[in-house]
């Protein structure tokens, strides 16, 4: 029988030895759903590993932070989930607007509390960032999300886009939530 694994599932910043585990995370994440696979052809493993390292290690402003969901390991923490979040760029942005620009959850750990807790460890460090609101663009065909978003206090705000890759081979239609985040749950 293996010895039990010390500690407890937990959310905190990014490390950049993680940027590897993300983006194995957000692969699986992709190649789960239907709509993001032709997404996957323009993206090897590496480059992704990159664009997590540089999102962790040179973030364009103080308050863009990657949190990651952790299971505890034998040889130290699993990344199970994570979040990019930072200031809105949106167009009707306020100075006090956030954007919770990237949130996945591995799919073979979902429904074990991981997104409950980044998503509240999400909501605790932009509010430490003075933030008031919260935004998420989510995919119009993405229920399961917008159910566990509307059932902790999201809710669509009537905008939305369209976005896709260059050579149009994935095209994603988006609808915008947000969220007061000016008092904790």
């Amino acid at each position: 029988m293996p010895e039990p694994t010390p500690g407890s599932p937990s959310v905190r910043l990014a490390l950049p030895a993680e940027a590897g585990a993300l983006a194995q995370v957000q692969r699986r994440a992709w190649l789960a759903d239907p709509s993001l696979a032709g997404v996957l052809d323009a993206l090897s493993l590496d480059e992704m590993r990159e664009a997590w390292w540089a999102a962790i290690t040179r973030p364009p402003l103080a308050e863009f932070r990657v949190l990651v969901a952790l299971d505890p390991g034998s040889e130290g923490p699993v990344v199970r989930g994570f979040a990019a979040i930072g200031p809105s760029e949106d167009e009707d942005a306020g100075p006090t607007d956030a954007l919770v620009a990237e949130f996945v959850v591995d799919p073979e750990r979902r429904g074990q509390g991981h997104g409950s807790r980044l998503l509240n460890a999400v909501a605790d460090t932009l509010r430490a960032d003075r933030f008031t609101r919260a935004t998420w663009w989510l995919r119009s065909t993405d229920d399961a999300m917008r159910t566990f978003l509307t059932e902790s206090g999201w809710a669509p705000d009537g905008a939305h886009r369209e976005s896709g890759t260059e050579d149009g081979s994935v095209h994603i239609k988006e609808i915008r939530l947000h969220s007061d985040i000016t008092t904790a749950p």
